[in-house]
């Protein structure tokens, strides 16, 4: 069984319920999510070994949230129970012409208070296949962006191939550091990077020359900065209404930009957790060895999949992945 390691933040999320405003609410459903553990939780449905690495308080509210990773199938054994406070955000979903909103209320929390020399990465990283980071981890705090480096490093002593979704969130940098110098060399021991033009030039300064194919063009700068990345993948969203989307997903393989079919999304139930749906199909159809073009087709079928549940999490089976990537998308009762 191939084996799996993510690490980054989980929170508490408060939700009103359906479509309502926060200004309407009198109460809140919760869930428990992350970027990573989202990718992580459908590679854990999808039959691999995936293990999360994050920290909690040792709380009611920390157990809480440890037992719903563990209800997705994770492997939850190097989680540590340390620090005060459980990271929180708001969803407030969109409908028609409403935006979605989200806030947070984050830090400091047990996870952002962490630092390097706290976790076995030597035995977590034993015979693992493939690692994956976000770039909200090292966005948190310096101790959570040498934690990350910490683990970067020995996977690139140990092979273990490296993803990363750099996620260009400008609100978290709070510590004094850029983006582009402390992610600088985590990307650089990184092989598949998903990243749109926001993120590469709000982080890096790359963003496509004129006259040269957008993504080719991004891609190549990126290749030429860091000569370790094999793939560069985004989804490509148009945005008609918060109800009604059409995605469809790019993949740079180091010589050609392939481009997936386009979903239509409508309505949408919700598309908080896509990007995570997104990558998460990336790398489980890599870890099948599939053709380039299969590979990108999945991942955003993922992601298109995700578009009709509620929550952050992918629950899907690969097998409904593949017949959306077909084309067989048209909701047909199943007898």
């Amino acid at each position: 069984m191939q084996k799996i390691v993510s690490i980054g933040e989980v929170m508490m999320r408060l939700s009103p319920p359906g479509k309502q405003r926060f200004r309407q609410a009198t109460r809140f459903d919760i869930l428990y999510s992350g970027s990573e553990a989202n990718v992580t939780a459908a590679l854990a449905g999808w039959g691999l070994h995936a293990i999360h690495v994050t920290r909690f308080p040792d709380n009611p509210l920390g157990y809480a949230a440890l037992a719903s990773l563990r209800e997705r199938g994770m492997d939850t054994r190097y989680i540590q129970m340390e620090g005060d406070r459980l990271g929180l955000y708001f969803v407030e979903n969109g409908a028609m012409t409403r935006p979605t909103s989200i806030c947070y209320d984050r830090l400091p929390s047990a996870f952002s208070t962490a630092g390097s020399g706290i976790f076995p990465w030597e035995e977590i990283l034993d015979g693992a296949t493939w690692f994956h980071w976000s770039g909200i981890t090292p966005a948190l705090s310096q101790g959570a962006a040498d934690l990350l480096m910490e683990a970067l490093e020995l996977c690139g002593k140990k092979k273990i191939t490296v993803s990363a979704d750099i996620n260009f969130r400008s609100g978290l940098w709070r510590y004094g550091k850029t983006p582009g110098e402390v992610m600088a060399p985590m990307v650089a021991m990184s092989q598949v990077v998903v990243a749109a033009e926001n993120d590469t030039a709000g982080i890096f300064g790359i963003r496509a020359k004129p006259g040269e194919e957008p993504y080719a063009s991004i891609a190549t700068q990126m290749k030429e900065k860091f000569p370790a990345i094999t793939a560069l993948i985004t989804s490509v969203r148009q945005s008609i209404t918060a109800s009604h989307n059409r995605l469809s997903g790019l993949l740079w393989n180091g010589q050609s930009v392939l481009q997936s079919r386009t979903h239509e999304l409508d309505p949408i139930i919700e598309r908080i957790g896509s990007g995570d749906a997104f990558l998460a199909g990336y790398v489980y159809a890599s870890l099948q060895q599939w053709p380039d073009q299969r590979k990108i087709e999945f991942a955003t079928a993922a992601a298109a999949y995700k578009h009709s549940l509620e929550g952050d999490i992918l629950y899907a089976s690969p097998q409904e992945i593949e017949e959306l990537a077909a084309g067989n998308g048209g909701g047909q009762i199943k007898r």
